[in-house]
């Protein structure tokens, strides 16, 4: 049997309540895909859930990665001028003159 047909062990139990209208959606998506409620939900979160957590995962460089990293925001910036400028300009958000 090939690893990618062996399914996990599925251990855990979630239960969560849902409106008469959120349910039928969810049974008519599954059907649409062949698919079971469960899978259907699971797949869906779990897609989900791994956008919102890619911004917050661990990312490994190499030594000659981290040093190039490093460097370059340690580096001044090319022209600050019309960075200076742009900060002298009253700010249109506030009430200060």
């Amino acid at each position: 049997m090939s690893t990618s047909s062996v399914r996990s062990a599925k251990t855990q139990q979630i239960n969560f309540r849902a409106t008469t209208r959120q349910a039928e959606t969810l049974r008519r998506a599954a059907a649409a895909i062949d698919a079971t409620l469960t899978d259907f939900v699971l797949n869906s979160a779990m897609v989900r859930a791994e956008q919102v957590l890619a911004d917050r995962r661990w990312f490994v460089v190499t030594n000659e990665e981290w040093a190039a990293f490093a460097a370059a925001i340690d580096e001044p910036l090319a022209s600050t001028v019309r960075f200076r400028e742009l900060k002298q300009r009253p700010d249109p958000f506030t009430d200060d003159e």
